[in-house]
């Protein structure tokens, strides 16, 4: 059994190990897991950076990658506490940018200023406990290859980008978007999709 499964099992456990780990009501890590932790438990690949004003709060016990050559700009915020943040090679993670994971993005995609992407749903529907308090949920949000999302946009949790796909700026996105398709509005619908036997992005 891994140390992260006996930990689920024992509340006691739990609870110790998440104050050592972060101040309590807080989603961020101590100084000491940022810094002699997570260099060793989170991978960064050759040429990658994150900028300095980023705030990163990754634990170690979920994972965190950021591929080759990839960037993640000033006050974007990366959280791994309810699942991976996988970062492919050569995606640009744009200026103010929330991932809350679990959250998947491919190879060669941008994201542009102000998007958030967030796995985590918080549970309501006990009326008599705060929403704070209720259960969470999570829904990997998985963005493939070659994909441009537009600043000022919503991925809600357990959403599929299909590969080469474009969500326009401003849009809420609900439901999967199928590869080589551009979506738009509240919440996303197509507008155009990529036809092979004419080579045009035909409106849909």
């Amino acid at each position: 059994m891994s140390i992260k499964e006996k930990l689920k099992q024992s509340p006691g456990l739990k609870k110790l190990a998440l104050y050592l780990l972060m101040p309590r009501h807080q989603a961020r890590p101590r100084a000491w897991v940022r810094l002699f932790v997570n260099p060793f438990m989170h991978k960064k690949g050759k040429g990658s950076l994150i900028r300095r004003r980023t705030r990163m709060d990754v634990l170690p016990f979920n994972t965190f990658t950021l591929g080759d050559y990839s960037t993640i700009e000033d006050f974007a915020t990366v959280n791994n506490g309810m699942g991976a943040v996988i970062i492919g090679h050569h995606v640009r993670v744009g200026i103010g940018n929330v991932l809350i994971g679990p959250v998947r993005i491919g190879d060669n995609v941008i994201l542009a200023q102000n998007i958030v992407l967030s796995g985590l749903n918080h549970g309501y529907t006990d009326p008599d406990v705060p929403i704070a308090q209720q259960p969470c949920s999570t829904g990997e949000i998985v963005v493939e290859a070659d994909c441009w999302i537009g600043a000022n946009s919503v991925i809600t949790a357990g959403v599929t980008i299909g590969r080469h796909s474009v969500v326009a700026g401003g849009s809420v996105v609900t439901k999967n978007v199928p590869p080589y398709t551009i979506v738009a509005g509240n919440p996303a619908r197509p507008i155009r999709q990529y036809q092979p036997s004419s080579g045009t992005w035909e409106k849909i």
